[in-house]
């Protein structure tokens, strides 16, 4: 019996489009391409330079969400010193997907790139940045620029050639003569042209920097353009694209912008080459068309095993959330685990496996069958706040990614049991070290200055890199964990409130978190913002230099608490009484005086005296950056206030047992690159 004759192209798009829809269920993160930075030009670490393009990447990164993609700022007051910096994101991205990529090649072109270099751009398919030691404003600059080109073959190459290079010509009035203040961006698909197989589709995009003029953004897409064919490489390929300071081309046989269909951006798919047709537009070979048929089968069977798994899942959770977070949940429903999974990977909630407890439920280590250790956090079935403290855990944390954040792998729902499941850090709690007599040498100075700068990283994070604003107010010392090379993470997001854009500040009745860490305004009249978390910063600072617990004095002669004892030193000019005994001389001057400096800044009565955790951020990188004297800090005790009038309902849940709760954590290339 004959196989039938199939139209294979077709089959092929479906492959495809449902390939595409498979990877676009994972979030996007930047693809990086190429970057350029020289030697020539290099800065001092902890100059004046690095103070100021840090500021400059902070400032850039800040306003990624800029409507129109592009923004340019300065920083520096010295010619000397100054640095000029600008992005510019693909005209049909998001605000937040900009937003993503500013954020990701302002971290990433100084800590892997170009970490001493004055001079650098970097470039990824969704943005670009720049910045150098010289205004770089309303030019043009064609170099350093780059060719890339798909390593597929087109099947007519010189009528795909001459198609391509009229359909981006035809693009450039249209982004060039934008009118100001708009995008210098235009795009176009040309389906069934002459030059392409049928059922193809080319598209096209060219794009400048809005800040230079129509004429010069004319001028720099043409010549890309007219320079594509004579790129060896580049000639009679499926697509190609120039990367320049002031302007970008690029086409493609597949959609790698948002074309006005797609409600998501396309994934990066590998293009395939279709063989050449025996025919018009029909083939039978047999062994395409098994191929075909397979790939088809296998993705039928996973679609169907992946539907009957979630409708398995469903059936499952009695105890679903209530309306309104139903939809936050939805954001987090793939990473349910079931009940059964967390008992055995702890094994059955032994003793052994119990790393803790505190006020809301213990804490087991586990390991799931391919190997993985977690962290499993089972709510107390007794807590009243259990419930509440487990919904805002999973919709805040499982929304949060970053180096210094302990990381959420799911949860259970299931039953009356309520778990949280994080990846397994094997070195427990800073309070671990910090405070037990024993393992305070563990922690030489390099060691705790590492933590106090990973602690600030991630927390200015949650204040304004993430895509949530959040306050978290129970930062202290048992909920920093510490993975095995000693990185700091922070944890335990029950607590943590979601700020508006626009929002500052916010008040409650229900005082909740960790006397000593509380700052006064929160803990006397109920007012939070991000200056009650770099309160609380400024305590673990201080409490990591002198490896005291700040309750501890409480009960000292020595003074009313740690930062009055702080204060008294740094007036007296005896600040390095105030570290830890067992550091020696091991510890570098300058490193230390700055932070005992940022804690007393941070740990000051009025809110708006303290620094920002931007600012905070900055000052760690450099000595260079002059600090404000610091008023004398706030006291607890002022006023009447006790520990013993403190809401001890509400503090309860903070207070954990001596043994500390340890969470762990731990495309095919299709393009390469060439220099112009």
């Amino acid at each position: 019996m004959g196989l039938p004759s199939f139209d294979v192209s077709m089959i092929l798009i479906m492959v495809l489009y449902l390939l595409g829809f498979l990877n676009l269920t994972s979030a996007a993160v930047p693809n990086y391409r190429v970057h350029y930075c020289t030697n020539d030009t290099t800065y001092t670490p902890n100059s004046t330079y690095q103070v100021n393009l840090s500021y400059l990447l902070s400032s850039l990164s800040s306003n990624a969400t800029r409507e129109g993609g592009f923004y340019n700022a300065t920083a520096g007051q010295t010619p000397d010193t100054s640095t000029y910096g600008l992005f510019l994101c693909r005209g049909d991205l998001s605000t937040d997907a900009c937003r993503d990529c500013v954020a990701f090649a302002a971290t990433e072109i100084v800590r892997v790139y170009c970490p001493v270099e004055k001079v650098a751009v970097i470039w990824y398919d969704e943005c670009m940045l720049r910045y150098s030691n010289r205004s770089i404003f309303s030019t043009m600059q064609e170099r350093p620029g780059y060719f890339m080109w798909n390593t597929r073959n087109a099947t007519q190459p010189d009528q795909f050639r001459r198609l391509a290079v009229s359909t981006l010509n035809d693009l450039v009035p249209r982004a060039a003569n934008a009118t100001s203040g708009a995008k210098k961006f235009a795009v176009k698909a040309v389906t069934n042209a002459s030059g392409l197989q049928e059922l193809q589709t080319l598209y096209s995009l060219v794009q400048c920097t809005p800040d230079i003029n129509s004429s010069d953004c004319s001028t720099c897409l043409r010549e890309a353009i007219t320079s594509l064919p004579k790129c060896g490489p580049c000639d009679g390929k499926q697509g190609g694209r120039v990367l320049s300071p002031s302007c970008n081309v690029r086409f493609e046989t597949y959609p790698f912008y948002l074309t006005q269909s797609a409600a998501a951006p396309a994934p990066t798919p590998i293009p395939v080459l279709l063989p050449p047709a025996r025919g018009k537009d029909k083939i039978s070979t047999l062994t395409i068309v098994i191929i075909v048929a397979s790939i088809a089968v296998s993705l039928v069977i996973i679609s169907l095993s992946y539907c009957f798994q979630r409708r398995k899942a469903r059936k499952k959770k009695p105890n679903a959330l209530p309306k309104e977070n139903a939809n936050e949940i939805t954001t987090v429903e793939s990473l349910q685990f079931d009940f059964a999974t967390i008992e055995a990977a702890t094994n059955k909630f032994s003793d052994d496996n119990k790393l803790g407890g505190g006020g809301f439920g213990e804490v087991y280590k586990g390991t799931f069958p391919n190997g993985q250790d977690i962290a499993v956090k089972r709510l107390s079935g007794s807590s009243e706040q259990g419930v509440e403290e487990f919904k805002n855990e999973i919709v805040v944390v499982a929304k949060l990614q970053h180096r210094s954040l302990v990381r959420l792998l799911g949860f259970c729902l299931e039953g009356g049991e309520k778990m949280l499941v994080y990846e397994f850090v094997p070195n427990k709690s800073l309070d671990y070290f910090l405070f037990g007599p024993d393992k305070q040498r563990l922690l030489d100075w390099p060691s705790r200055y590492k933590i106090i700068r990973g602690i600030a990283r991630g927390i200015l994070y949650i204040h304004e890199d993430s895509r949530l604003k959040v306050i978290h107010r129970d930062l202290k010392a048992s909920n920093i964990l510490l993975d095995e090379d000693m990185n700091p993470k922070i944890s335990d997001f029950g607590m943590a409130r979601l700020f508006g854009v626009d929002q500052t500040e916010g008040n409650t009745n229900r005082i909740v978190g960790t006397y000593g860490y509380m700052s006064p305004e929160y803990a006397m009249q109920g007012n939070f913002s991000a200056k009650s978390d770099v309160y609380s910063f400024g305590v673990l600072v201080l409490e990591i230099l002198s490896g005291e617990n700040n309750a501890s004095f409480y009960e000292s002669d020595t003074a009313v608490d740690l930062l009055t004892y702080a204060w008294k030193h740094w007036s007296n000019g005896t600040s390095f009484e105030l570290l830890d005994p067992t550091l020696g001389d091991s510890y570098a001057i300058n490193e230390v005086i700055q932070c005992i400096h940022i804690g007393l800044l941070c740990v000051q009565e009025n809110p708006d005296d303290r620094p920002t955790m931007a600012s905070i951020v900055v000052m760690l990188e450099s000595y260079s950056v002059t600090l404000p004297i610091p008023e004398k800090p706030a006291l607890f005790l002022q006023g009447g206030l006790n520990q013993s009038s403190m809401p001890t309902k509400e503090l309860e849940s903070d207070r954990s047992s001596s043994k500390s709760i340890p969470l762990s954590v731990d495309e095919s290339k299709i393009t390469e690159v060439y220099p112009r």
